[in-house]
């Protein structure tokens, strides 16, 4: 989900943490009849939670079916509690441990901070994560890959709703002034403005509960726009939402996977638009088999996000790898590379995962949400279409 957190990333030092991994050599893990995956992320944290739940539960289907090539598939799990020193020391632990390969981390902050430490040493390990969406883990090494678009996805898939589906042709844009707001609000305004739309107003904010009156005020006054964008988080987002109401506003607000959750929010969020490469009420055949299976192993934790999707289709995808070419940390790496281009696809609940020579996923949809209800529906069943250049 991909998802936006502000995480401040260091440089960590990872010498001492790669010394025994480099002892390690490239053997096959898959001895003594057992596969060994990490499972890397931050689990107390509500929205990783159900990474980890989906993960289990992946691995319990794949065991009851026989496991991997008749090896039993045991997860290594390790919390990092979304804090970057934290994932250092997850990842050289897991590195060390014997596993394959790792499904995580959950956040672009962790998966930056981690990847040096997988990529390095004599046997690096392959990271695949489902959710870090930020465009520099394009760049974090050859063992790391995700299974969500980048950031910079959503504002693409955005102006082509607006503009293609909505037919608005002007409006506003208020973002959070951090990496992640700053890249929806650039890829919004160039594809947006390249289609013919007119922005009224780019304005930036910060905190959680920003005080973007004065901005509001001008909107108001005069021609308003047709819409605003809200590119930051689901908090900002509602107190915009509720500082708008209160002057009248009422046009149409959309934002991008930062705004997970909102529908939560109750009436505040009715007819808010959101971006997000998964949703629940995907109308496919393996989404609907996945969230009835989800529901019924979880029936108190409501329905699973795009973390748990990702990862689900992560743990399947290693299987389906490591069945083929066994448990060699290289030759792992080198399976999941070819997915898409040497290797056919892998069809999963989030749909086609094809990767690129970055590890990434470019080809991915986003999708389009709409909150009816206290509830999130994909509209019309569709997939915003992506600019062509």
């Amino acid at each position: 989900m991909s998802l936006s957190e502000r995480v401040r990333l260091f440089a960590p030092r990872v010498g001492a943490l790669l010394l025994a991994g480099a002892l390690t050599g490239g053997c096959d893990r898959t001895s003594g009849n057992v596969v060994r995956i990490g499972v890397a992320g931050s689990f107390s944290d509500p929205i990783g939670l159900p990474m980890q739940q989906a993960a289990e539960l992946a691995a319990e289907e794949i065991n009851a079916d026989g496991g991997v090539n008749g090896q039993r598939l045991e997860l290594v799990l390790r919390d990092d509690y979304s804090d970057p020193d934290s994932a250092v020391f997850v990842a050289g632990d897991l590195y060390n441990s014997g596993v394959s390969a790792v499904v995580g981390h959950l956040f672009s902050g962790m998966t930056l901070a981690a990847a040096p430490v997988y990529n390095g040493g004599d046997d690096p390990v392959v990271a695949i994560s489902p959710s870090s969406s930020s465009p520099e883990v394009s760049g974090a090494g050859d063992y790391t890959f995700r299974i969500c678009p980048s950031d910079l996805a959503h504002g693409t898939a955005l102006a082509h709703w607006v503009r293609d589906r909505l037919h608005l042709r002007r409006g506003a844009v208020l973002y959070l002034n951090d990496e992640y707001g700053r890249g929806i609000r650039q890829t919004f305004v160039t594809e947006y403005t390249r289609l013919g739309g007119v922005l009224q107003a780019v304005y930036p904010y910060l905190g959680e509960r920003p005080d973007v009156g004065p901005y509001l005020d001008r909107l108001a006054k005069g021609d308003a726009p047709e819409f605003i964008v809200v590119a930051g988080n689901r908090s900002e987002a509602e107190e915009i939402i509720g500082q708008a109401r209160k002057r009248g506003l009422t046009m149409p607000v959309l934002g991008g996977d930062g705004l997970e959750g909102i529908q939560e929010a109750g009436a505040l969020a009715e007819g808010v638009y959101l971006s997000s490469p998964y949703f629940p009420s995907i109308p496919s055949a393996p989404n609907r088999r996945f969230v009835e299976a989800f529901r019924r192993k979880y029936p108190s934790a409501g329905m699973p996000n795009q973390p748990a999707a990702a990862a689900y289709d992560a743990v399947y995808l290693l299987r389906d790898v490591i069945a083929k070419v066994g448990g060699g940390r290289a030759a792992v790496r080198g399976a999941l590379a070819s997915v898409g281009s040497v290797a056919p696809p892998h069809e999963g609940v989030t749909g086609t995962v094809a990767f690129d020579g970055n590890g990434d996923v470019p080809n991915q949809s986003v999708y389009i949400g709409l909150v009816r209800s206290g509830a999130v529906e994909v509209v019309n069943g569709a997939t915003a279409p992506r600019s062509t250049e």
